[in-house]
C-alpha cells in the first residue's frame, strides 16, 4: 500500500541576481493503487498520504562550477512544504488523485537587500500551494501476482498557490521596499498546467521489485507578471534582456530504482533527475527562471502495517548543471559577454510521510 509521493524536490534555489529560484517538481502520485510488498493490487477504495518535505540550500552554481560563495552572502532557502494526496481507487485499474499542498518558505540574503557584505534579511512566504487533480490508469488489467504493469496519469495543475507573495526588501538600517520574494519560495509559478506522468514497475522475485517514473509538467503561460527585481530600478540591459519578468517553466523528473522487500521492511535505492527545460513544449520561455537539472542518489526505508505505510527518503544531490535561460541568452546577444545566472539546488533535503488506506 505503497503510496510514493517521492517526486517533491527542491530545485535550483536562487541566489543572487535574476536568477530564477526553486522549481518545486512536487506531489506526484506512484503506485499507490500497487502494494510492492504483497505484489496485490487494490481494486476499490481511497488512500490519504500525508507528506513532508523539509529543504535548505546555499551553495551557488554557474552551470556546473560551485562559485564557493562567502558565508556572508550566501542566499539561504528553507522550504517546509505539508502536502496532502487523497486518492480513490475504481476497479479496471482506474485512480484519481487531489493534492493539496500547504508551504512555509524562508529566504536570509544579504545581496537582495544591501548588497554584497551588508547586514543579512529574511523575506518569507506562506500559504496554499498550487492544487493538482491526476487521473490515473494501468495499461494492464491488475491482478494479484502479476510480475509487472505500467501506469499512466493525465491532469491538471492549478494556479492556486500566491505567485506574487510580497516581503521587505533592506536598503539600510531606515529604508525598506515592499516587493516580490524570490520566486525560489513563492507559493506557486501563476499557471495552469498540463501533468503527464509515466510509471511502470517489475516484480522480479519476492524481494526484489524493480520500478520508474517519468513527470512532465507543460505549462502554456509564458510570464505571470510578478517582477523579480526586489524593488531596485532595473538596468536598462535587465529590461531589454526581459531579465525581470517571472517565467512558468515547464518541470521533469526522471526517477528509478529498486525496492528489496524484508518481511514489513522495504528499501529503496534510487536515483533521480530532475528540472526545467531552457524552452517548454508549448507557450513562450521567456522572462527569468532556472533552468538545468540535477541528479541524486536516494536512498529510502519504507514500514508497512496493515492499512498503513510509513516512509522517509534523503536524497543526495552527485551532479547538477545551471543552464542558460533565455535572458541569459539575451543578455549574452546584448553586451557580447557570456552570461549564466547562479543558482542551485538541495544542499539537505529530508522526506517522511505516512500513507493510510481505508
Amino acid at each position: 500500500m505503497i503510496q510514493k509521493i517521492l517526486f517533491i524536490a527542491a530545485l535550483f534555489s536562487a541566489t543572487k541576481g535574476h536568477a530564477q529560484g526553486c522549481i518545486p517538481v512536487r506531489n506526484i502520485a506512484g503506485f499507490g493503487q500497487y502494494n510492492v510488498t504483497s505484489n496485490t493490487f487494490a481494486n476499490t477504495g481511497w488512500q490519504l498520504d500525508i507528506n513532508n518535505r523539509y529543504f535548505k540550500s546555499f551553495r551557488d552554481f554557474k552551470e556546473k562550477t560551485d562559485l564557493k560563495t562567502p558565508e556572508q552572502n550566501q542566499s539561504v532557502n528553507k522550504v517546509y512544504t505539508f502536502d496532502m494526496l487523497l486518492t480513490h481507487f475504481f476497479t479496471g485499474g482506474w485512480s484519481v488523485a487531489l493534492d493539496v499542498p500547504i508551504t512555509d518558505n524562508s529566504r536570509t540574503s544579504s545581496v537582495e537587500h544591501g548588497g554584497f557584505n551588508t547586514q543579512r534579511h529574511t523575506t518569507r512566504s506562506f500559504g496554499l500551494g498550487d492544487i493538482r487533480f491526476t487521473v490515473y490508469k494501468w495499461l494492464l488489467t491488475p491482478t494479484a501476482g502479476q510480475k509487472g504493469n505500467i501506469q499512466v496519469g493525465l491532469g491538471l495543475k492549478f494556479a492556486t498557490g500566491d505567485y506574487n507573495v510580497k516581503d521587505y526588501f533592506y536598503r539600510n538600517d531606515s529604508t525598506k521596499v515592499l516587493a516580490a520574494v524570490n520566486p525560489s519560495i513563492q507559493l506557486g509559478d501563476g499557471g495552469t498546467g498540463i501533468i503527464t506522468a509515466l510509471l511502470g514497475f517489475y516484480h522480479i522475485n519476492k524481494t526484489i521489485t524493480l520500478y520508474g517514473d517519468f513527470y512532465y509538467l507543460v505549462s502554456p503561460r509564458n510570464e505571470n507578471g510578478a517582477l523579480y527585481d526586489m524593488g531596485k530600478t532595473a538596468t536598462a540591459t535587465q529590461v531589454k534582456a526581459d531579465a525581470i519578468n517571472t517565467s512558468v517553466p515547464d518541470v521533469f523528473s526522471l526517477h528509478a530504482g529498486a525496492f528489496l522487500n524484508i518481511r514489513k521492511f522495504s528499501f529503496s535505492a534510487a536515483v533521480r533527475c530532475e528540472g526545467s527545460p531552457v524552452y517548454d513544449l508549448t507557450g513562450g520561455s521567456d522572462g527569468t527562471r532556472r533552468a538545468g537539472y540535477y541528479l541524486s542518489a536516494e536512498p529510502g526505508l519504507l514500514y508497512t502495517m496493515k492499512k498503513i505505510t510509513l516512509f522517509a527518503y534523503t536524497p543526495v544531490v552527485i551532479d547538477r548543471k545551471i543552464a542558460q535561460n533565455v535572458p541569459d541568452k539575451n543578455t549574452t546577444a546584448i553586451t557580447g559577454i557570456y552570461t549564466v545566472g547562479p543558482g542551485g539546488s538541495a544542499n539537505v533535503a529530508f522526506y517522511a510521510g505516512i500513507s493510510c488506506r481505508f
